[in-house]
């Protein structure tokens, strides 16, 4: 055991890169939201791709820790404090026992990554640390963090070494109350109006109180469908479909209101219909979106998404070199 948890802020889980490769019985991947700050994270105390590391929504947790230990806080602009001293992020820090790890209240984005040293040692479970507390299995006993938890640590041996390195202020990434996510418009982007569907890319959308691990809630518009006589087991509805699969983050408009961007967490298919899905380079600055936030949805090609996933590529490349 190497942190004790004092305090679970609003929900801390176990996360790492995925339970990748099980859409097709209906396990979701679950694992970061925020993949480039989770990653980076990893990569600056020194970890391999993959480990786990602890995500925290909106409300940081308190952590003491039991033993020295090197880490790294990135993600959304939730100041943390080691025994209420202000301290960096984006950059190594090291700990010793009887530290006590805080944060303090969010001032930006959603949420924050702590990566630690050897990773958090928790079972895996299907090929994956992550926690889905939606049926309560992975990461720590399948749910959130709660107090009086204890994590062990993986082996980590000295990294002090490392303790300074920083993330260049030019590869951090800024958030703001308002984003622009780029999609690609399909699956059954056919059963929108033409109307509608200029509606939905020229709306600012509101995320709601609703957003979360499962999917992203927006307000701001109604969007109509075009009438048909519904094929066998698409149900009454207009906006529902024959069923089919759901990509992380594909979009669907049950009854024409409330758009949901479905997330990790999410089911891997069902009836309604999905009128696009937001880009993998894009998804991780969605995640950093909360309640109140402004959203704008902006088409693009195949083209244009396979080379904003390339440039994201190279730029954690990048990163993962001058931190090597």
């Amino acid at each position: 055991m190497a942190i004790r948890v004092k305090s679970p802020g609003l929900l801390t889980t176990v996360q790492d890169t995925g339970r990748l490769g099980e859409y097709a019985i209906g396990m979701p991947p679950s694992g970061a939201m925020d993949v480039f700050s989770y990653q980076v994270g990893n990569y600056l105390v020194g970890n391999e791709e993959g480990a786990a590391g602890l995500e925290i929504t909106y409300f940081g947790p308190e952590l003491e820790f039991t033993e020295d230990a090197v880490v790294a806080v990135t993600g959304a602009q939730m100041p943390p404090k080691i025994n209420g001293e202000e301290a960096p992020t984006w950059e190594t820090l090291s700990v010793e026992a009887g530290d006590v790890l805080t944060f303090d209240y969010l001032q930006n984005g959603a949420r924050s990554y702590l990566a630690v040293a050897g990773g958090i040692d928790v079972p895996v479970f299907m090929h994956s640390r992550s926690t889905y507390t939606l049926i309560g299995l992975g990461g720590h006993e399948g749910r959130a963090l709660g107090e009086g938890d204890e994590l062990a640590l993986g082996e980590a041996g000295d990294r002090s070494d490392r303790v300074g390195m920083a993330v260049v202020e030019q590869q951090i990434p800024k958030y703001s109350k308002e984003t622009e996510l780029r999609v690609i418009i399909g699956l059954a982007s056919y059963r929108l109006t033409e109307e509608s569907m200029e509606e939905f890319l020229n709306t600012t959308w509101t995320v709601t109180p609703d957003a979360d691990r499962v999917g992203y809630r927006y307000k701001g518009g109604e969007l109509g469908f075009v009438e048909r006589e519904q094929p066998a087991g698409a149900g009454a509805d207009q906006a529902n479909v024959v069923d089919f699969g759901y990509p992380v983050g594909s979009i669907q408009v049950p009854g024409g209101v409330e758009p949901i961007v479905l997330m990790n967490d999410a089911v891997t298919g069902g009836g309604y219909a999905t009128i696009g899905t937001v880009i993998s380079a894009d998804r991780d600055k969605l995640a950093q979106t909360k309640t109140n936030d402004k959203t704008r949805f902006r088409s693009v090609d195949l083209e244009e998404a396979l080379a904003a996933r390339e440039q994201r590529r190279k730029q954690m490349a990048e990163i993962k070199e001058a931190l090597s």
